[in-house]
């Protein structure tokens, strides 16, 4: 095969290499949604040889029933009412390929605190041992 040949059919997917996305998964980085934020809806593609390739946008539709997408971003406004959205993800290339999942809204305020290095350093509790003087 001509170098320029093999080139396009490797990288445009017509080797022999190229896998075929049997399904999608969702697979979150949080379990809930926080209003008036970007929420990054992680989508996964299983290839036919048991790899998982992250999708983006690009490669799938993504719809709700609230809030806006931006790319993989699901935005919620800050007055956002319901408990949960529905969330729709669909295989560009073979639309039979979907998944649907229901994410909760996260009801607590982010108002927490958290120590600053210095009062995390400075603050330290005794290190327990173990019986036999060894730590944990």
């Amino acid at each position: 095969m001509k170098p320029i040949l093999f080139f396009v059919a490797v990288f445009t997917g017509l080797g022999a290499g190229a896998q075929k996305i049997d399904s999608i998964c969702f697979h979150l980085y949080t379990d809930s949604l926080k209003k008036g934020v970007h929420n990054y809806i992680n989508v996964d593609g299983k290839l036919s040889d048991g790899r998982w390739l992250p999708l983006t946008a690009r490669e799938i539709d993504f719809s709700g029933n609230g809030g806006k997408f931006e790319g993989n971003d699901l935005v919620l406004p800050g007055d956002f009412k319901p408990e949960n959205v529905t969330v729709k993800a669909i295989l560009k290339k073979d639309p039979s390929i979907a998944k649907e999942i229901i994410i909760w809204i996260k009801k607590k305020p982010d108002d927490e605190v958290l120590p600053t290095k210095e009062e995390i350093l400075n603050n330290r509790p005794k290190q327990r041992r173990k019986q036999g003087g060894l730590p944990y």
